[in-house]
C-alpha cells in the first residue's frame, strides 16, 4: 500500500494535534470509534449497552464510524477525521512503516484470533470441488479483501509454507466479504477469505468447507484487531478516554458473560440483519476471543506483525512494545469492582 506525501503530511499534523476533536470543558469529548463487519467489530456492539454506561453523555459521547476496511481508517486518522480507529495488525504496522504515523498508539483490545481456545479465521473452498490439499491452489484464483490486509497477510503465508507465491503460482482477486459466497459458488474463485456473520449463513456453510485457519498460517494466536489513537490526541483527552474505556469493559463484560447469551444474540441479530438462529456463535468458543479487560496480548501482535515483514509486505521488522499504551484500559478496569 502507498501513501502519498499529502497522506504523510497530515499524519504529522495530526500528530501535533490539528485537526483532531477536542471537547470543550462545558462539553462532552465526542470520540469518533471506526469499525467494519457489524458485531465483530465492537464499535457497532457496545452502544447498545448505554445502560451500563456510567459515564456517556457526561464526560464523552461516542460516534460509531463505518469503513469498508481498516486501510481506509489510515487516511481519516491522517485528516483528523477519525479519533479511534480499530485497526488489523496489518494495517497498524503499515500506518507506522507507510505513512509515517510514528506517534500511533495501541490502546486496547477487540478481537484475538485463536487465543484461549476460540475460533481462529477460516479460509474456504468448495466441498465438491477439486481443491483438496494447499498445493492444489497452484495455478487458481484466491480471494481475498485487498492487498496488505490482515486476511491477505494469512493467505500469502500459508501459501509460501507450501511453495507458492503470488502471482507466479496463483491470482488474487479483491471482494468484500458479503460478495465470498458468491465468488465461490459460481467458481470465480478456488479459495475465498470468510468471516463471521456471513459465513455462518446456511446456504454459505452448504457449498464450503475450510481448508485452513490462520493459527496454521500464523503458528499461533495472533493479536487481530486493535484500537489505535493518535499520541496527541490520548494526551489532550485522556481523562475522558479512562471514562469511556471503563464503560466500554463494562459491555465487554456484559456481552461475554454466557449468563446474557440470549439478549444478547437478539442484539447481534437486529444489528448484523440476520436470523437469531445464524448468529449464536457470537461470543463463545465458536466466535473470535475478547479480553474482558480490552488488554491486547503483545506477543501476539508481534507474531502477526513479524508474518507481515516475512511474506514481503513490510520493508523492514518492527517492534510494536514501543507503541503500546495500555494505561488507560488498565486504569479503566481498576474501577470496575
Amino acid at each position: 500500500m502507498r501513501f502519498s506525501a499529502t497522506i504523510i503530511g497530515m499524519a504529522v499534523a495530526a500528530a501535533f494535534g490539528l485537526g483532531t476533536s477536542i471537547a470543550r470543558a462545558d462539553e462532552p469529548l465526542n470520540i469518533r470509534i471506526a469499525w467494519v463487519v457489524p458485531v465483530g467489530n465492537w464499535a457497532s456492539i457496545i452502544y447498545e449497552k448505554k445502560d451500563l454506561m456510567t459515564h456517556y453523555g457526561k464526560t464523552y459521547t461516542v460516534t460509531p464510524t463505518h469503513f469498508a476496511g481498516t486501510p481506509p481508517m489510515i487516511t481519516a486518522l491522517a485528516a483528523g477525521e477519525l479519533d479511534i480507529a480499530d485497526l488489523a495488525y496489518s494495517s497498524f504496522a503499515t500506518a507506522v512503516e507507510n505513512a509515517g504515523m510514528k506517534d500511533l498508539k495501541f490502546i486496547a483490545d477487540e478481537a484475538q484470533d485463536g487465543a484461549n481456545g476460540h475460533d481462529s479465521g477460516q479460509y474456504f473452498v468448495l466441498k465438491d470441488g477439486p481443491i483438496k490439499k494447499i498445493e492444489d491452489l497452484k495455478g487458481k484464483v484466491v480471494a481475498d479483501v485487498g492487498a496488505g490486509s490482515a486476511v491477505d497477510i494469512v493467505i500469502k503465508a500459508m501459501l509460501k509454507k507450501h511453495g507458492l507465491v503470488s502471482p507466479r503460482d496463483y491470482t488474487v482477486v479483491e471482494a468484500g466479504f458479503p460478495n465470498m459466497e458468491a465468488l465461490l459458488s459460481e467458481k470465480k474463485a478456488d479459495l475465498v477469505a470468510s468471516v463471521q456473520p456471513f459465513n455462518q449463513k446456511p446456504s454459505f456453510q452448504a457449498i464450503a468447507r475450510p481448508l485452513f485457519n490462520a493459527v496454521d498460517a500464523l503458528g499461533g494466536p495472533s493479536q487481530f484487531v486493535i484500537w489505535t489513537a493518535h499520541e496527541a490526541y490520548i494526551q489532550k483527552n485522556r481523562a475522558a478516554l479512562v471514562d469511556m474505556f471503563e464503560d466500554a469493559i463494562r459491555a465487554t463484560r456484559w456481552l461475554s458473560d454466557p449468563k446474557n447469551h440470549d439478549a444478547v444474540v437478539e442484539i447481534a441479530a437486529k444489528i448484523a440483519k440476520q436470523p437469531p438462529a445464524n448468529i449464536g456463535y457470537v461470543f463463545t468458543k465458536q466466535d473470535l476471543y475478547r479480553d474482558p479487560n480490552m488488554l491486547p496480548n503483545v506477543p501476539n501482535l508481534q507474531r502477526a506483525v513479524d508474518a507481515q515483514h516475512e511474506v514481503g509486505l513490510l520493508k523492514d521488522k518492527l517492534d510494536v512494545a514501543p507503541f503500546a499504551d495500555l494505561s488507560m484500559v488498565k486504569e479503566a478496569a481498576t474501577r470496575i469492582k
